[in-house]
């Protein structure tokens, strides 16, 4: 069998190949490719109201970004967020 030599240019293929895998994996999940959200897209991950996610936002819960009126917020914040107010219900 003859030896096969791998070139810098396979390898930046694979990695191209590689991302659209996982971008493609992430959207069957349901999770954003994108960083920054718009409130519909928040509201349709988290499955919120309108005014619950108003209230997470006046009351600090929730931090958001407002530029020339329209509000994103960072898909990491909304992880952290998530994460920091989990709860266990242990016996």
């Amino acid at each position: 069998m003859p030896a096969q030599i791998v070139t810098i240019e396979d390898l930046q293929e694979l990695k191209i190949a590689l991302t659209e895998i996982k971008n493609q994996l992430k959207t069957l999940k349901g999770e954003s490719t994108k960083r920054w959200l718009k409130t519909p897209e928040v509201r349709n991950l988290l499955g919120l109201s309108i005014g619950t996610l108003q209230h997470l936002r006046v009351n600090g819960t929730l931090p958001y970004t407002k530029i020339g009126g329209v509000l994103y917020y960072d898909q990491d914040d909304i992880f952290k967020v998530m994460l920091d107010n989990r709860k266990h219900n242990r016996k």
